[in-house]
């Protein structure tokens, strides 16, 4: 079961593609920007290699561990060590092979991913910071989406 290095790329890129249309003021950034007090000044002052940079880095890290996440196999893969040749993992790929390996599938267990892991930390770091419902449906949302596309990818992308 080869590790597919260019659908967690693209999947990593996912969060740029979605963090432009999410974060657009017609969208979702001018609300985000009132939430946090960012102001279009502030921003421009921040490091954006820095910032990008690092939110690929990040980006890359979800992805990677994404099919863990969204592809079943992988369990099957780490129970016999890695090894191919294993008879149990030879056994069960030769009966299951890529049963729910689909877009549809790595989506569905990418949103329950947000669902159970994403949200949980964010909107307890919000409790404690203290933003509003709205700076937690956005911040919450949009990580939803992108791992739920990053599942997408991963899982369909064979």
């Amino acid at each position: 079961m080869p590790f597919n290095f260019y659908a967690v790329l693209v999947a990593a890129f996912s969060s740029f593609i979605v963090g432009f249309i999410w974060y657009n003021p017609k969208v979702f950034g001018t609300i985000w920007m009132n939430e946090t007090g960012m102001t279009e000044e502030k921003a421009q002052k921040g490091n954006m290699a820095k910032i990008f940079g690092l939110t690929f880095v990040f980006s890359f890290m979800l992805a990677f561990m994404m099919p863990v996440l969204v592809i079943h196999q992988m369990g099957v893969f780490g129970l016999v060590g890695g090894n191919e040749t294993d008879p149990l993992f030879v056994s069960i790929m030769e009966t299951h092979g890529d049963t729910f390996r689909s877009f549809k599938h790595g989506a569905f267990h990418g949103l329950l991913t947000s669902l159970f892991i994403a949200l949980p930390v964010i909107a307890t770091n919000c409790l404690f910071e203290q933003k509003t419902f709205k700076y937690v449906a956005i911040t919450a949302g949009y990580w939803m989406v992108v791992m739920t596309i990053m599942g997408a990818i991963i899982c369909g992308w064979k």
